[in-house]
């Protein structure tokens, strides 16, 4: 199976900015989505952000206009840039891959927001 390393999260006040990593171990299977999501405590795990390899993206209702997704296809990597953050998008965000014959999912990396 496909391995996932996050980083980037941390502390940041509202209104401030953050951008995750995820790479993702060598695959053979050049059509795959990538993406983020998110679990805050008590509630389940929701979509933030995908993008396909030929780059094309999807994102959550509440995070578009302030968060980027994209992907580096050489190093096998997925970005989100999250700008303008608000206390809600606090949460665990675990990176996520998808092709024809696994899913998989990194272990997470914490985002706070403080107000």
């Amino acid at each position: 199976q496909v391995q996932l390393v996050e980083s980037g999260g941390g502390l940041v006040k509202a209104g401030g900015s953050l951008n995750l990593s995820c790479t993702a171990s060598r695959k053979t299977i050049s059509i795959d989505i990538m993406g983020w999501y998110r679990q805050a405590p008590g509630n389940q795990r929701e979509l933030v952000a995908t993008i396909t390899s030929g780059g094309r993206s999807n994102y959550a209702n509440s995070v578009k206009g302030r968060f980027t997704i994209s992907r580096d296809n050489a190093k096998n990597t997925v970005f989100l840039q999250m700008d303008g953050l608000k206390p809600e998008d606090t949460a665990v965000y675990y990176c996520y891959y998808r092709d024809a014959s696994e899913v998989n999912w990194g272990q997470g990396t914490q985002v706070t927001v403080s107000s």
